[in-house]
């Protein structure tokens, strides 16, 4: 990419903005050096922190699910709250502060995106930096042979999938019909509610959109549940000819509960798709970033079958990727807002640490983190059977049971654990497990080994009290 159209270097660049930001990153680097360890709340706060909860809740129309109100500081995986309290935050926003908190490196590229022209960027008016977003995007889906060719920026993962239905319906019209995964999440936008097999986050909301849904791959069972996702597919192939416009899948399933397959089954399912001319389409806004390469469809090396692949989360700016033979007519996807420049420039820094730093690969840094925290449930399972089952997932996606794997007693975990300073975040039903993204770009082995001790105690605890659910 040539980059000597850049007309913000002479301001970046200028002596007195690169005295400015090494001013920014020694009083950053001041005020979190304090912050080096789990801490209890400032009971002298409790009552004021109340209030600002409660107030908080009000205003949203409904509690906080955590009492958690940052106070703007963190220092890598440990977060402040405004209580005085210092946890891990091991759910990142639910997969978006893959950085973790107060990073140096990324204040330091806010600032630079702080001093350009505009706030937000949208199909109207973007800068350079949007232009080589997608280049980089694009040039990473196409490393090891998918044939993704453009790329369409926005502001969130639910409108990224909403322009990847626009683009399979638009070119497989009149098909009005998607298939997707049993236990899928795509969103919570009135079209993704339907594609989402969670009914209960759609009572009251009208039908807009026709989903037949798939059995996922079951591991206890690998043979039949192949056969029977196979059958199931045939079944809709069969039932409704010609009226599907595409399959929209996660490879690791995310809200679901972390459940992953085989590259051989999905390679089963794409065949039949193909045959039947039915483009795939793979979510990855909470996967991306979180296997041994940048996109899970490489990991798996399903490069040749993707048309349309969805990110976000970690990215901070979210996108579709699309195959040429996908490429919308004009006046299908446009928005006033694709992202804010500093999202835009925050992605670019991220996307750089992952492809330059020892992250990616079999033996990189994203594998190691799984991989330790893999032996301490190992081991925590085997002193408490009963307790804790797992962990389940993939890289920097670490999923547990605990106990029964009801919801109730998952939650009272869940609570227990985040006043003993470590933030999870449920994820499945039956079981309903405890689900972890940590920060993989700041994460020390001495922060995995300090969670796990944490999860340790709160289990121990839990097992012991009088006033379980």
């Amino acid at each position: 990419m040539n980059n000597s159209l850049n007309r913000e270097d002479s301001l970046e660049e200028d002596p007195r903005i690169v005295e400015a930001r090494k001013l920014i990153r020694e009083a950053v680097a001041d005020h979190v050096i304090r912050i080096d360890c789990v801490r209890p709340p400032d009971h002298s706060l409790q009552e004021s922190y109340d209030q600002l909860l409660k107030q908080f809740g009000e205003l949203r129309g409904g509690g906080l699910y955590y009492r958690y109100l940052g106070s703007g500081l963190g220092n890598g995986a440990l977060v402040e709250l405004v209580d005085g309290s210092v946890k891990y935050d091991m759910i990142s926003g639910i997969g978006v502060h893959i950085y973790g908190h107060t990073h140096i490196g990324m204040i330091d590229e806010l600032v630079q995106a702080a001093i350009s022209d505009t706030v937000m960027q949208g199909n109207l008016q973007q800068n350079l930096d949007s232009l080589r977003l997608c280049d980089d995007l694009v040039r990473i889906a196409r490393s090891s042979g998918s044939g993704l060719e453009h790329c369409f920026l926005s502001t969130s993962g639910a409108t990224a999938n909403e322009n990847a239905l626009k683009m399979m319906f638009q070119k497989k019209h009149p098909a009005d019909r998607m298939l997707t995964f049993r236990n899928s999440f795509s969103g919570r936008t009135m079209a993704l509610a339907q594609l989402t097999d969670r009914p209960k986050n759609r009572e009251g909301l009208p039908t807009t959109l026709s989903v037949d849904y798939i059995p996922f791959f079951d591991n206890d069972q690998p043979a039949q549940s192949t056969k029977a996702s196979l059958a199931a597919l045939s079944e809709h192939l069969h039932r409704y000819p010609e009226s599907h416009a595409g399959m929209c899948l996660e490879l690791i399933q995310g809200e679901g509960g972390y459940y992953s397959a085989p590259r051989e089954f999905f390679i089963a399912l794409f065949d039949v798709l193909r045959e039947h001319d039915i483009p795939i389409w793979i979510d990855e806004v909470q996967t991306f970033g979180r296997t041994s390469r940048m996109f899970a469809f490489q990991h798996l090396e399903l490069d040749e079958y993707v048309d349309v692949v969805t990110l976000g989360k970690m990215s901070q700016v979210c996108a579709t990727l699309f195959t040429k033979d996908l490429k919308a007519r004009p006046g299908l996807v446009s928005q006033t807002f694709t992202g804010a420049t500093s999202s835009i420039r925050a992605a670019q820094f991220i996307l750089k640490q992952f492809c330059e730093g020892n992250y990616l690969g079999e033996n990189g840094r994203t594998l190691q983190i799984h991989n330790r925290f893999v032996q301490h449930f190992e081991r925590l399972h085997a002193e408490n059977p009963n307790s804790i089952r797992g962990p389940w997932g993939i890289g920097g996606m670490v999923a547990f049971t605990v106990f029964d794997g009801s919801a109730e007693r998952t939650k009272d975990f869940l609570n227990r654990l985040f006043e003993a300073g470590v933030i999870a975040f449920p994820a499945g039903a039956e079981p309903t497990r405890v689900r972890m993204l940590p920060p993989l770009l700041v994460m020390l082995d001495k922060d995995i080994d300090a969670v796990c001790g944490l999860i340790e105690n709160v289990l121990t605890e839990s097992r012991f009290s009088p006033d379980l659910p």
